[in-house]
């Protein structure tokens, strides 16, 4: 069976978000616990009613980024509004965050043909700002997935296989053949991926049982696997090593 040792998870939830259930300091604590080295809190945007208010998002440079041995990457999961690829805050906001991942939510998601909502996540893809996509084979949306993963490949985006949306409670039926198909076409084009908890609580951060299983099912090879290679995750994407 496949394993990892992850020392990142970037895509997790606190209170904040409106419809999570642990605070920050029980987010560290699990971090800590389970050996994680960089923990991303990338709260939901206002796009979904009942999230964030804006003003969260200006107020993050109050967080302290090392906690406990566990470097914080502050930011949000952003909304992929309709098939243009708008998202739901603007450049003023994305410049006080430290990583930001962009997904589609039925709540706010205003989508078209398959070919019109392709298009929108490639342009969401190919914004300089966003880092990584949230659960694109979550089937929110109907897509055409080599070219998004090819779109990826030349952005540098990274795309995510998010286990949350494997549970069988979550009734998500076409998840799991949309994640297999991410990963044959990234496996084909040799790029990496990274694996998402998508953490609403604190017992499920870097939980990936559910993604693990599809990654042996293709024969995907661990080696492109970032969530136990920061450094190939800061490289590829860009982003700033935090400093302890």
């Amino acid at each position: 069976m496949y394993r990892i040792t992850p020392l990142l998870d970037v895509h997790t939830h606190t209170l904040a978000s409106g419809h999570a259930f642990s605070t920050l300091q029980e987010m560290v604590q699990a971090a800590a616990q389970k050996g994680l080295q960089y923990l991303g809190i990338t709260e939901h945007a206002p796009g979904i009613e009942g999230t964030c208010s804006p003003i969260l998002f200006r107020n993050m440079h109050v967080i302290p980024r090392y906690v406990d041995g566990v470097h914080l990457l502050m930011g949000a999961e952003l909304d992929i509004l309709d098939y243009e690829g708008n998202l739901d805050l603007n450049e003023g906001y994305y410049r006080r965050m430290d990583i930001r991942i962009a997904g589609i939510h039925s709540l706010c998601w205003k989508g078209g043909t398959r070919e019109q909502n392709t298009q929108g996540m490639i342009r969401a893809i190919q914004n300089p700002w966003v880092n990584v996509i949230s659960h694109p084979g979550d089937g929110t949306a109907e897509l055409d997935f080599e070219p998004i993963v090819r779109a990826a490949a030349d952005a540098h985006t990274l795309l995510e296989i998010n286990s949350s949306s494997l549970k069988p409670c979550r009734h998500k039926y076409e998840a799991r053949d949309n994640n297999l198909e991410i990963l044959r076409l990234s496996k084909q084009l040799d790029i990496p991926i990274i694996l998402g908890s998508d953490a609403h609580v604190s017992y499920s951060v870097a939980d990936y049982q559910y993604a693990l299983p599809l990654l042996e099912e293709v024969d995907f090879p661990l080696e492109l696997v970032v969530n136990d290679k920061p450094d190939m995750f800061f490289e590829y994407t860009g982003l700033s090593v935090p400093e302890d």
